[in-house]
This record gives structure tokens, C-alpha cells and sequence, in this order.
């Protein structure tokens, strides 16, 4: 063995006094709030969560930096926000055009398996040697994956792997037979549509209801999936030497939900448990998902590098955060251009965009039972003015400004309001620092070239009549930028 990898194999390798290095699990939820227990929800009962929680630490104001799948993951897996590397754009770089990383970011497995760790992604559509979900906006190296399962490593070895779980998505497009009879067979009587608690914004109408409860039996059935995995650790004996993170990849995907910036959107769960996590601790300070990369390589005796822009939130000198911040992308065919800084009062979010409705023409959303039944409710004119307002406006501001202590559901934009008007330029400039300090690569528009490279790959499944919605829905946002373009005067 040469001299320079025997070096390398001593900076990796564990002296053999030392205690041995933590296994880290990573459980990341596709499309589900805090709709568990140990946040309050009273509707149904997730125990495994909530045991998690219990014999670990419960992060009450967790947020994600961006509020759809893939520039969410992209930034979870480097440590960094999506604006920066340019991973902002959802499902972007995957046609001919690619995305690759900037400067010495590498994603995070890459460097669990520089520091000898078996590195496996699997839960949810993981099969045989089929990989978990990982979405990302960039090309990386297959490689830092050694499989979909810890089962693989060797003796003794510690290991990092990211459970994928189903959640929001269970419940499909919209109230599905289904699913409701698999909720029956597996976690007894569905929830009642009835007792649903809606926020303010949306009618109690069946359909939404309906669609809701659905939900909230997918909350049951993530709980359930989250308890056999934590059995298959007790059973294997390594619970104990496993520090488990649990959180979502964005809120409940709904109107103002998924893909969209107000709390609904990125507030998310986040609990950790295990060796070197406080034990039935809540936390009330602000944190964001990026930060996870940094506290699991601190864990695991890996020193964050340099470029991540994630911290370690168990770090000795951890500074609190008093903001987060997030950012709201194209979404499929969708051009978008969002941004937002939360503190613990206020919210703010800048819409770079606002001559564009809330609910633009989206196919994937526009597919969606909920979202269908509110634009039919808006055509019949039996909508009420909140949800008019806030779903169905023909414009938006170009700034929202909402007091979460007194409104908590973001109904009441105070931006025109004389009596909050330092506040508002306050945190205007908040969010104009981080776009400066972070380089938000979203301040410019998408190249065409990169646009069509990803919406050729839309284009190339379907069938006819969504393929159509979905070429119309191009045109319109080609056109509309084109029109966007003019009146910038670029």
C-alpha cells in the first residue's frame, strides 16, 4: 500500500480504543406537514413518531429551504441551498442540458464513504439492486452509493442510509378506493372526513375533505412504516449505536401547500434520537434542512467542510438561527420566481413574479382531484372571499408581509399596512442580504436552452390529451416570460 493511502486510511479509520462511530438513518417523507402527534395533531395517533421524539429531540421550527421534491433533496444532500448550486429549478437537468456542482461541493454520501462508511439509499421503490428515491437537479456519481440497504456492508462497519417513504403520495391524485381499503386492511377504520380541521382558506367541501383525511391516513400508515424499521435496528442490535433523523421533504402537497412558500408549505417535522442527541428535548429555535448534512458528518467524527452552508445544530458554539429562508422555483413547466425570510414573528415573501396567479397552469397540480374541485367552486362563484382572495386573485403582491403570532395561517398581508412599514423594509433587505451573500442563481431567468432541454423530457410520455395541457401550458409560460422580458427591458 502506498504512503499516501496509508495516510488516508489513518485520518478515515477509528483508533481502536475509540467508542465506534454511529450508524446515521436518514428517514425523509415525500409530501406531509407536521401532522403527527408530538406536533399536536389530534385527529389521528402516531406512537413511533412520538417515541422517537420522547427518547430524543423534537425540532418544533424546522423548515426546508425550498418546497418540492427535487431542489429540496438537492440541498439536503450537499448542505446547501439549491439557489447556490443551481439546483433551484425542479426536475432541471435532465435532459440533454445537465447540472453539475460547483467549486468542491459534493454530495454528502460521498463523504460518509471517504470516512469509511457503507453508504445505501433505499425504502420506498427500492428493489433488488434498484436505489431509493434521490431526485436531484445534478449529476453524481453513482458510486457514492454502495446500495439500498445497510445488509450489504462489512463486518463491523458503520453505516449511513437514507429511508425513502411514500407519504402524501399514498393517497394519489385524488380520494382513491384503494387506498382507502388498504387503510382498512392495515391500520383498521379510516379517518373521518368530518372531523378534518381545514385551514380558513379552503371550503368544506367533500371532496377536499375527503382528499384530507386521506392524508391524514397517510400520516398513520409513515408512522407505521417508521415503526418497522426502528423494530428491524432493536432486532439486528444496532439501536443503540444509531443516531435516527426523521423529517419530510415539504408540507402536504395542496393549493397553497407544496410548491409554495407560505408555512403550509415548509414547515416541516424534524426529530432526531439516538447517541449524542439531548434526550426529550423540544426545541423551539429556528432550523433548516440543510443542517442535517452538517450534524450527521459531526456525529459520525467528520468535520463539515468549509463550502457547506448547512450548520451542526449540536455543535458546542452553535449560534441560533433568528431566520430561515426559502425559495420557490420553476416546477415542472411551471416558471416561478419566489423567495421568502421567516423569523419567529414575521413572514416575508417577495414574488418576483406577481402579474402571474397563485394557481398558475400547472399539469401535475391541475391533475389533482383538490385543485380541480377548487377551480370548478371558483367558476360557480360559491367560493368564499378568503379563498378567493388568497387562491384565486388574477394577480399577486409583489411583497406579502403576515404577523404569524396573530395569524398563524398567512390570511392577512400587512405589506400596505402604514403601521408595519419599517418592519417591512427590515426584513426586505433581510432577504435581499441572503440572495447577495448566498448567490442566489435564481435572480436570472432560466436559459431557454435549458428549459426546453428539460421540458423535451416531459414532452416525451402521456397520453394525448395531457400532452396537449402540457404544450399549452409551455407555450403560455414561454410567452408570459417573453412578455416578462419586455417590460424588464432585458
Amino acid at each position: 500500500m502506498s504512503p499516501l493511502l496509508l495516510s488516508m486510511f489513518a485520518l478515515c479509520a477509528p483508533n481502536a480504543e475509540s467508542p465506534p462511530r454511529p450508524n446515521i438513518v436518514w428517514f425523509i417523507v415525500d409530501d406531509m406537514s407536521a401532522n403527527f402527534s408530538c406536533y399536536g395533531e389530534k385527529l389521528v395517533v402516531t406512537p413511533h413518531v412520538d417515541a422517537l421524539a420522547a427518547r430524543g429531540t423534537r425540532f418544533a421550527k424546522a423548515f426546508v429551504t425550498a418546497p418540492v421534491c427535487s431542489p429540496c433533496r438537492s440541498a439536503l444532500i450537499t448542505g446547501c441551498y439549491q439557489t447556490t448550486i443551481g439546483a433551484h429549478n425542479h426536475r432541471s437537468g435532465r435532459g440533454d442540458l445537465k447540472i453539475n456542482l460547483p467549486g468542491d461541493v459534493v454530495p454528502v454520501p460521498a463523504l460518509f464513504r471517504k470516512a469509511g462508511y457503507h453508504t445505501a439509499i433505499g425504502g420506498f421503490g427500492a428493489t433488488a439492486k434498484r436505489l431509493g428515491k434521490t431526485d436531484y437537479n445534478f449529476e453524481w456519481p453513482k458510486e457514492m452509493y454502495d446500495g439500498n440497504d445497510w445488509s450489504g456492508r462489512k463486518r463491523g462497519q458503520p453505516f449511513f442510509m437514507q429511508v425513502q417513504l411514500h407519504g402524501g403520495k399514498y393517497r394519489g391524485q385524488g380520494p382513491s378506493k384503494a387506498w382507502q381499503e388498504r387503510v382498512r386492511r392495515e391500520l383498521g377504520s379510516p379517518t373521518d372526513p368530518a372531523k378534518v380541521v381545514l385551514p380558513p382558506y379552503y371550503p368544506r367541501d367533500p371532496v377536499i375533505l375527503q382528499d384530507w383525511a386521506d392524508y391524514l391516513d397517510c400520516v398513520r400508515q409513515t408512522d407505521r412504516e417508521v415503526g418497522q424499521w426502528m423494530s428491524r435496528l432493536e432486532k439486528e442490535g444496532l439501536l443503540d449505536n444509531t443516531v435516527v433523523f426523521f423529517m419530510t421533504d415539504h408540507g402536504i402537497s395542496h393549493a397553497r401547500g407544496k410548491q409554495f412558500l407560505y408555512d403550509e408549505g415548509i414547515h416541516v417535522p424534524l426529530v432526531a434520537a439516538g447517541p449524542g442527541i439531548p434526550k426529550g428535548e423540544v426545541r423551539s429555535d429556528l432550523v433548516e434542512h440543510i443542517d442535517l448534512a452538517a450534524t450527521s458528518l459531526s456525529l459520525a467524527g467528520v468535520r463539515p467542510p468549509a463550502w457547506m452552508q448547512g450548520r451542526d445544530l449540536l455543535s458546542k458554539d452553535y449560534r441560533k438561527r433568528d431566520a430561515v429562508f426559502a425559495a420557490r422555483d420553476r416546477c415542472d413547466e411551471t416558471m416561478e420566481h419566489i423567495r421568502a425570510v421567516r423569523t419567529d414573528r414575521f413572514k416575508y415573501i417577495r414574488n418576483y413574479l406577481p402579474n402571474r396567479p397563485h394557481l398558475q397552469p400547472c399539469r401535475y397540480k391541475d391533475e389533482k382531484a383538490i385543485v380541480k374541485r377548487l377551480r370548478e367552486l371558483h367558476a360557480a362563484g360559491t367560493l368564499d372571499s378568503l379563498a378567493e382572495k388568497l387562491l384565486f386573485a388574477p394577480r399577486r403582491p409583489a411583497e406579502e408581509l403576515y404577523d404569524l403570532g396573530g395569524d398563524p395561517h398567512e390570511t392577512n398581508n400587512l405589506a400596505a399596512d402604514p403601521a408595519h412599514q419599517e418592519t417591512l423594509k427590515a426584513m426586505r433587505s433581510r432577504l435581499a442580504e441572503w440572495e447577495r451573500r448566498t448567490g442566489d442563481k435564481g435572480r436570472q431567468p432560466e436559459p431557454v436552452e435549458m428549459y426546453d432541454s428539460d421540458m423535451k423530457e416531459y414532452l416525451s410520455g402521456g397520453g394525448k390529451t395531457a400532452l396537449e395541457d402540457l404544450r399549452g401550458n409551455i407555450d403560455l409560460n414561454k410567452r408570459w416570460a417573453a412578455e416578462e422580458a419586455k417590460s424588464a427591458g432585458r
